[in-house]
């Protein structure tokens, strides 16, 4: 069976989902494919953390289904912007467990993640996956992945 590591960059899909579809994404349905296409030894989602019940219970959600759930905290700035993204941590973790692993799994549209992919392709024996919103995903992330899977409506909310 294949062996998988997953990679969610929990802001990302977010912000996608939300804009492209006006829903989330539906980690639960999401985490069932996984199941189905091989044995997910990793899985990880990177989020912001916030004093927010909300999102307490979204990230309680994740660790039930069978994420960890890697926490950053929430940075506002003097000038009122605000700074929160995981590509470093995640980058970090993708080269760690890439060769362990037959598939690595990463759900996100930034193009800053390519040469990543493309360096973990030279340097391992390990397919690279990308999900993604479609429209919204970077042209340079599709073409440096073995594969590119859209979201579509059955991983979405309400789905």
């Amino acid at each position: 069976m294949t062996t998988i590591a997953v990679f969610v960059d929990v802001q990302n899909m977010y912000y996608t989902c939300r804009d492209q579809f006006g829903c989330s994404l539906n980690y639960r349905n999401f985490y069932a494919f996984l199941q189905q296409r091989g044995d997910v030894v990793h899985a990880f989602a990177y989020a912001i953390e916030r004093a927010d019940d909300k999102q307490r219970k979204f990230q309680d959600a994740l660790r039930h289904i069978g994420f960890t759930v890697k926490l950053k905290p929430f940075i506002q700035r003097s000038d009122g912007t605000s700074k929160g993204d995981w590509d470093v941590g995640i980058t970090i973790d993708m080269l760690e467990y890439a060769g362990t692993v037959d598939e690595v799994i990463l759900l996100s549209g930034d193009g800053d993640f390519a040469m990543l992919l493309s360096h973990i392709k030279q340097k391992f024996p390990t397919r690279c996956t990308v999900v993604g919103v479609d429209q919204l995903t970077a042209f340079a992330l599709r073409q440096s992945a073995d594969e590119f899977l859209p979201v579509g409506s059955q991983w979405l909310q309400g789905s």
